[in-house]
């Protein structure tokens, strides 16, 4: 029987990507790149490589099951494991762990987020099959790290500790979530931090039993869960997803445990911002970047421009700007300012007060 099991997370909204990313369909449900699959479709094919299909699962909220069904037809209706409600990634992963923990005790789980680029996945696979043989007989939580090539402000980072073997294997000393320019320079310059990929390995029911130790609302929800996980189709819980805190896996875990990071080879990206599709996305000479859009630029550089079918430009002398069309929305920007812009512009339409 194989005991390694993968939960895919896609049921982030995707903000960061306004006004292409909306809450109707956010991000992993996009194809960003022109390649003709989804970034969503993407994990799956990635994690289809490593994993039996009957041991991947994917967590999702409810609002966007539609979306799920349509680009994973082939998915069986009871691995798609439904959220209520918006608790961040621990709730998310806490249900997923109850779920294939109660299936198998001695399940192994890759935690993959559905919103990566991951290029020579030869060494993905190699890397994510030692990760798993590494927890198989640990209560730890490993993360899988990546060294970094430039002082990225939009990624997370950690700080190694002492070496655990020779298979670059490390104890996490410190998370540091999205620093500011100054500390990513530090971080970079240091040479003892790696980024957090969010791709996280571990038992389920060791992860389970420090959530129940650790977090009171989870002493709660746990029996709950373990219950509602008996159920022959063990999807929608509405309940006790009401009681949980609003933690991401990081903040609410592994800053409290004792937990390992490994130093991965492959190429990875964490598709979060303009800058990082630019960076992952062809260019041309000056680097700037056309997303599936034609465009004639002159004397401009670093731009990232994404515009519908149809529609062309024409573009002279800017300079790291974002230029991006979706729907009912036009946004022109410098690169650096396209996350606060997104989020007063959406905080706006929403009427939401700002302050």
């Amino acid at each position: 029987m194989n005991h390694n099991y993968c939960l895919i997370l896609a049921g982030g909204v995707g903000s960061r990507l306004w006004p292409v990313s909306r809450g109707t369909r956010p991000k992993q449900f996009l194809d960003l790149f022109g390649s003709g699959r989804t970034l969503l479709q993407q994990t799956y094919d990635r994690v289809s490589r490593i994993f039996p299909a009957d041991n991947i699962y994917v967590s999702t909220n409810v609002r966007y099951l539609p979306l799920v069904y349509e680009q994973l037809p082939k998915v069986d209706d009871a691995h798609i494991l439904e959220e209520p409600l918006r608790r961040g990634t621990l709730a998310a992963v806490a249900w997923g762990s109850v779920v294939i923990g109660k299936r198998d005790p001695e399940a192994c789980l890759l935690i993959s987020p559905a919103d990566q680029m991951i290029r020579d996945e030869g060494t993905y696979g190699e890397n994510v099959l030692r990760a798993l043989e590494f927890v198989s007989d640990r209560d730890d939580v490993l993360v899988l790290g990546i060294r970094p090539t430039r002082p990225d402000t939009g990624y997370g980072y950690i700080q190694t500790g002492d070496e655990m073997s020779e298979n670059g294997i490390f104890r996490i000393k410190t998370f540091t979530e999205k620093p500011a320019r100054e500390f990513a320079e530090m971080f970079f310059a240091e040479g003892t931090f790696l980024w957090n990929t969010g791709l996280h390995v571990f038992r389920p029911v060791c992860f389970v039993d420090s959530l129940y130790r650790m977090i009171p609302e989870y002493q709660f929800a746990i029996p709950r869960m373990m219950a509602d996980a008996e159920s022959d189709d063990p999807k929608l819980v509405p309940e006790f997803f009401k009681m949980l805190p609003n933690l991401s896996l990081d903040m609410g875990v592994l800053e409290r445990l004792e937990s390992f990071v490994m130093e991965c080879g492959f190429d990875w990206a964490d598709i979060g911002t303009w800058d990082s599709i630019g960076e992952e996305s062809v260019h041309d000479a000056d680097g700037n970047v056309m997303v599936e859009t034609a465009a004639r630029v002159m004397d401009c550089s670093g731009n990232v421009i994404r515009l519908p079918r149809g529609r062309r430009l024409i573009m002279k002398g800017i300079h790291d700007f974002v230029v991006l069309e979706e729907g009912d929305v036009l946004m022109i920007c410098p690169k650096e300012d396209a996350i606060r812009i997104a989020r007063e512009s959406r905080l706006q339409s929403a009427g939401t007060p700002r302050g």
